[in-house]
C-alpha cells in the first residue's frame, strides 16, 4: 500500500459520509456534503500527482482511481437529481459518456492498446467538480445554483465532444488491430 493508493481509497471511503451529509437536506448539512466532496476531489489531483512523482503507479491504483472517480461523480449527480437540482437527462448524458469511454477503454485495453485520457476529459472532470460543488451549496436554488447548472452544461457539451475523440480513437485502434 503506498500513498496514492491510499489517497484513492480515502476517496471510495468519503462517498458514504458525503451522501450522509447530503441527505440531511439541511444548508448546513449541504455545506458539509460541498467540504466532503471537495476533498474527496482533491484526493484525485494528488493520488495521480504523486503516483507520478514518486514513481509509484500501480496496476491496483490504474484500476481503483478511475473507478474511484465515477463513483464520486455519479454519486453526487445521482443525488442532485434525487433532489431535483439537476434535471435527469443531463446526469443520463453524462453517466452514458462515462460507460461508453469506460467501454472503449477496455476493449482497447484488451487489445493491448491504450486510450489515454484527452486534456479535454480532464477539463470536463474540473468543470463537473466546480459544478457539483455550487450545486451541492446551493440549497435553495439561488446564483451558485444557475452558476452551477452552466458549469453542469458545459461539462456536459465537453464529455459529448470528448466521447466522440475516444470513439475515433477506438475506432482508429480496432482498424489497426485489424490490419495486423
Amino acid at each position: 500500500m503506498n500513498l496514492p493508493n491510499t489517497l484513492t481509497i480515502t476517496r471510495v471511503l468519503l462517498i458514504p459520509f458525503f451522501i450522509g451529509f447530503f441527505y440531511q437536506s439541511t444548508q448546513q448539512s449541504s455545506l458539509i456534503a460541498a467540504g466532503i466532496f471537495s476533498i474527496a476531489s482533491i484526493t484525485d489531483v494528488l493520488d495521480g500527482y504523486f503516483a507520478r512523482l514518486r514513481s509509484e503507479v500501480t496496476q491496483f491504483g490504474k484500476f481503483l482511481d478511475p473507478v474511484a472517480d465515477k463513483l464520486l461523480i455519479l454519486s453526487a449527480l445521482i443525488l442532485l437529481v434525487g433532489d431535483q437540482r439537476v434535471p435527469a437527462w443531463i446526469a443520463i448524458i453524462i453517466i452514458g459518456r462515462e460507460f461508453a469511454v469506460t467501454g472503449f477503454r477496455a476493449i482497447a485495453s484488451s487489445e493491448g492498446v491504450v486510450i489515454a485520457a484527452e486534456n479535454l476529459g480532464k477539463y470536463k472532470t474540473v468543470l463537473q467538480i466546480f459544478a457539483i460543488i455550487l450545486l451541492i451549496i446551493d440549497f435553495a436554488s439561488g446564483i451558485y445554483h444557475q452558476v452551477g447548472m452552466l458549469l453542469l452544461l458545459a461539462s456536459m457539451i465537453l464529455a459529448l465532444y470528448s466521447a466522440i475523440q475516444y470513439f475515433v480513437k477506438f475506432g482508429r485502434s480496432v482498424n489497426l488491430l485489424k490490419v495486423k
